[in-house]
């Protein structure tokens, strides 16, 4: 029984907290997983998990003792929920939350922790930790943490400016680091070099200096929490248009300082040109665009040590997956895998007599897909090893770019310059084309990176980026930090918002957000969704039916 004295405190509000209070976590908890040492739902609505793969129930939890997470080893293992009416929450507000480890060396993207998620009506939510690489040669993304929500919407295809200006014919790698886009361009001109240019909202960009004097930064990468960038002398007669007059070679790898400043950090040796860089198992890794073939690794300084390449034939654009490196080649229609000391041939992609070179890498719902020229078509590579036609973008004749935005798979092409989107089989719809350059013979829409919540993709030859929308997403632009944190993302009306650690660090409000409806007969997943399987652990997995506060979540993550 409730005393007088306690009554009076409460009344005046001194110092003691309601019962209530105590009780507000529980109030609208649709679900409730600890993940310690099983997999049930403690919330009482009965919406237990049960795992397809492997996922360990006994793992590390953040108390260093077995059995207090979940462990997922990013090989396809997940946790799933059957569709529920308790989980059909339509057009509702609603916040979902976990404690979260990663580890920081890895070879394999993060990928998906909750999710839920129909990639054929397009219709769900999405929450993970996204590294986008591969797209074409730069590792456009690094550890994002994304929460999207879709009902079916895009927006329109926006001119966000033309970096380097007249100066510039192609933005050739796009990458978003520490809360900016960066864009490396080719600006062939007699006298002119490739400059580096930062996004500054509109059609503005801001010139961060040329790190050397060849006509193009070829790539950018996100290692150890610094942007590099790749340069090289590109043949612009490549793309059927005068020959660059600048011949001065490439090749070289810079670290960017800020402001116009570039550090650098090595020439590769015999090389004119940088193709894909990537970080893997905590090393910086580089190919060579043009002959003769090269493969190295930065040992740090300005070393970096050249190792086999596949078969002789040359190292394109690179992409951690599945515990390996895998590379795409110009000399060969073929995928090669790296495991860090040696090479395996994944053989020829449909016709090897049609398919002469293999162009971008992109994770989709867990499995490899590969863009090719000459027949313009995407393979994915299937559980046994096998390479499956996922179908050719209308008539094009080369698949450039590929990521997945909020669950889309989306690529660009050659000669038109157009941009797909995947529908599912072989069946690709499109959406837009970049550039309508006239009197030309080819223009590519060339490379793609995920910034502020929107896909960015660059074109050939007006050097435009466009920007895109999927639904709506809030997106941590840093790179998510390593070890055990706790994560929340909130949907509140047309603002989705985004917090690591109790604090607040994406936010994103889009125009009728808050009217999409998100009910759907998909299950709910743990570990699972349209981009990579997770690897990592996971620990009090909370889905509630209303938008938590800022300090309801700074008790959830509270250690």
């Amino acid at each position: 029984m409730m005393t007088a004295r306690l009554c009076l405190l409460m009344t005046l509000g001194l110092g003691l907290a309601s019962p209530k209070a105590e009780d507000d976590l529980d109030r609208d908890l649709i679900a409730h997983w600890p993940l310690a040492g099983d997999f049930r739902d403690h919330s009482g609505n009965g919406l237990d998990a049960t795992a397809e793969g492997d996922v360990d129930p006994g793992a590390l939890g953040r108390d260093g003792e077995a059995g207090h997470a979940a462990g997922f080893d990013g090989q396809g293992g997940k946790l799933v929920v059957p569709a529920r009416p308790a989980l059909d929450l339509a057009g509702a507000d609603l916040t979902l939350s976990a404690w979260v480890f990663t580890e920081g060396n890895v070879d394999s993207p993060i990928g998906d922790l909750i999710s839920r998620y129909d990639p054929d009506g397009r219709r769900g939510l999405i929450l993970g930790i996204k590294t986008n690489a591969g797209v074409t040669f730069s590792q456009a993304n690094q550890r994002h943490l994304q929460f999207g929500i879709d009902d079916d919407r895009e927006s329109d295809w926006i001119d966000v400016g033309t970096p380097g200006g007249e100066r510039s014919i192609l933005p050739f790698a796009l990458a978003s680091h520490e809360g900016s886009l960066y864009a490396g361009t080719c600006e062939p001109g007699e006298g002119d070099a490739g400059r580096v240019y930062r996004y500054a909202g509109g059609t503005d960009w801001i010139d961060c200096g040329a790190p050397d004097g060849s006509n193009s930064v070829t790539s950018l990468a996100v290692f150890e929490g610094k942007l590099y960038a790749g340069t090289g002398r590109y043949r612009v007669a490549g793309s059927s248009l005068p020959e660059s007059p600048n011949e001065t070679p490439g090749g070289r790898v810079f670290r960017y300082e800020g402001g116009t400043t570039w550090a650098d950090c090595g020439q590769l040796p015999g090389v004119i040109a940088v193709s894909g860089l990537a970080a893997f198992r905590g090393k910086l890794y580089a190919g060579s665009l043009y002959a003769p073939a090269g493969f190295f690794r930065y040992e740090g300084g300005t070393t970096w040590t050249a190792l086999e390449t596949p078969k002789g034939k040359r190292v394109e654009a690179i992409a951690p997956f599945d515990g390996h490196l895998y590379a795409t080649s110009y000399d060969q229609g073929h995928v090669f895998r790296y495991d860090g000391h040696d090479w395996t041939d994944l053989g020829p992609l449909g016709d090897p007599e049609l398919n002469t070179q293999t162009y971008s890498l992109a994770v989709y719902r867990g499995a490899l897909h590969v863009g090719t020229w000459r027949s313009g078509r995407v393979y994915r590579l299937g559980e046994q090893g096998e390479w499956i036609d996922a179908g050719r973008l209308g008539e094009e004749l080369e698949v450039m770019g590929m990521l997945v935005h909020n669950g889309r798979l989306m690529a660009g092409s050659l000669p038109l310059a157009q941009v797909y989107r995947y529908e599912g089989g072989r069946r690709w719809r499109l959406l837009t084309q970049l550039d309508d350059t006239p009197d030309v013979v080819y223009r590519r829409a060339w490379t793609m990176a995920e910034h502020g919540g929107r896909l960015f993709a660059s074109a050939l030859p007006s050097g435009r980026v466009v920007a895109y929308r999927a639904g709506a997403m809030a997106s941590w632009d840093q790179a998510f930090p390593a070890g055990w944190h706790h994560v929340a993302a909130v949907r509140s009306g047309g603002t989705l918002r985004l917090f690591v650690d109790g604090t607040e660090v994406a936010s994103e409000s889009v125009e009728g957000a808050e009217t999409f409806d998100l009910a759907t007969e998909a299950p709910l997943r743990l570990g699972s969704g349209p981009n990579a399987p997770f690897r990592g652990r996971l620990a009090e997995v909370r889905l509630h039916g209303r938008a938590l506060s800022a300090e309801e979540i700074q008790r959830l993550a509270s250690p």
